[in-house]
């Protein structure tokens, strides 16, 4: 069943560092056998986005290609039940990457895969899947999507017998140096071996909180931008790890501190131009109503940006958006359209955090931003507010996001445009998770100490 993915010609394997700049089978079974590579991860997400993988050894790497490798999704959350377990994973040959930090004698590779069903139909559970389908239909409105991430993640140590601790590595401050800041070999570290696997960054620095750092990608589309996140989180865990410390993508583990979120950058390019340019945007209407669609659309898809309890602890405070409003310059804003200059023009979402599932979350995005140019929705006036200072009279009337995770499942589960952009099947496994997490969380006696139990390790 897997035949048809691979149709076409590409140009020759580059091997650069750890990336594997080409696209055919035969390409990557040739670099496997001529490199000493003698393990390949085939990777996929849960609905949540969490990275699974399953080893294979060289030799089963053609039959994986061509028909597929099969698991039991019944042990994977959100996937199927015992009764119809059988999943395949088809892995995407354009994905591939070396792992530096594994041995460079008896290399390990790795290829995210899409999944399918026993009968060759894609699988519902897929955010791949979903992913490409929204990308299309923006290629069949005439529009590319380019996406970059800039994310937060806090450093800590570990206690004599091994164990991840709240002691933050340093106390530094918002870009930081060099002694007060403590992560700059790390973030190297990271920046590099990103590198090595063909993932761009294109700055770091310390966060605005003590421990805190900050490592943006550059813009790439939006399915290689969301493997590429799903990728960086792991190599942030495994470079600070080996260097000592434990990294934490939890949106809010200190309450007194700066929680950390992941700002999402959209560019949207139509016939050579990109609606978010000055030029472009100023004169035109389409990058206006792609952020009315955003919007208007925010509250309903919140629980997939913002997607566990902890989440809803960063809104409001320490520059972190509450209000669904817009601005040029203003750095509180859900919504901000930065002038460019010498870099493409976008759109930046404040709001999400790194526990959400990045294919789910660019998908909704695009089709809200689709929707909202199909419609030509007008984009209300810009706010320019200070919402640490402004007034209860200035605030009056001004729309706000879900406050907790119980609001943004309502709204979701009521939402026409979500129960369009999932799939059902999908949507009633991820709302049927997060109801329970809710009530988990709405039942414990001490509501701080089941979140950093529940999230500080596993984010």
């Amino acid at each position: 069943m897997g035949h048809r993915l691979f149709a076409g010609t590409v140009s020759s394997l580059i091997y650069n560092g750890g990336a594997l700049m080409g696209y055919t089978m035969a390409e990557v079974i040739r670099f496997v056998q001529d490199n000493d590579v003698k393990f390949i991860r085939l990777a996929f997400c849960d609905i949540f986005g969490g990275q699974k993988n399953i080893s294979i050894m060289p030799d089963t790497l053609k039959r994986a290609f061509e028909n597929g490798l099969g698991f039991d999704a019944s042990f994977v959350q959100g996937f199927n039940n015992v009764a119809e377990s059988d999943l395949f994973l088809m892995p995407d040959p354009s994905t591939l990457s070396v792992l530096p930090w594994r041995p460079s004698h008896g290399r390990v590779v790795r290829l995210f895969c899409d999944i399918y069903r026993p009968d060759g139909s894609r699988f519902e559970g897929d955010g791949r899947a979903i992913l490409k389908e929204a990308v299309r239909q923006a290629e069949d409105a005439g529009y590319a999507c380019k996406i970059g991430t800039e994310c937060e993640f806090y450093l800590t140590e570990y206690d004599e017998a091994g164990y991840p601790t709240d002691i933050l590595q340093d106390k530094a401050g918002y870009c930081a140096i060099a002694p007060l800041d403590k992560g700059e070999n790390v973030r190297r570290e990271i920046c590099l071996t990103l590198e090595e696997m063909g993932i761009a960054p294109e700055r770091s620095h310390h966060g605005p909180g003590p421990g805190q750092n900050e490592i943006d990608l550059t813009y790439t589309d939006a399915l290689t931008a969301a493997d590429q996140f799903i990728t960086f989180k792991s190599v942030v865990k495994t470079i600070a790890a080996r260097d000592g410390l434990f990294a934490s993508f939890m949106p809010k583990p200190f309450a007194d501190q700066s929680g950390s979120g992941l700002h999402i950058n959209l560019s949207m390019i139509k016939d050579g131009v990109n609606i978010f340019d000055n030029n472009a945007f100023e004169s035109a209407g389409a990058g206006k109503s792609f952020i009315a669609g955003i919007l208007d659309k925010i509250a309903q898809i919140t629980v997939f940006l913002n997607p566990i309890t902890n989440s809803y602890a960063r809104f409001g405070a320490f520059e972190a958006p509450k209000y669904i409003t817009w601005s040029r310059q203003n750095h509180s804003q859900l919504v901000r359209v930065p002038y460019a200059r010498g870099v493409p023009g976008c759109v930046e979402l404040r709001s999400a955090d790194a526990s959400c599932n990045p294919y789910l979350a660019f998908a909704l995005l695009i089709y809200a931003g689709l929707d909202g140019i199909g419609g030509k929705l007008p984009l209300p006036a810009p706010c320019d507010l200070d919402f640490s200072s402004a007034t209860k009279e200035a605030l009056a009337g001004i729309a706000t996001l879900p406050k907790n995770l119980k609001e943004a499942l309502t709204a979701a589960e009521s939402s026409a445009f979500v129960r369009k952009a999932v799939p059902a099947r999908l949507l009633d496994k991820y709302i049927e998770a997060k109801r329970e997490m809710w009530k988990s969380y709405a039942e414990a006696q001490d509501r701080a100490a089941f979140e950093h139990q529940r999230y500080f390790l596993d984010m």
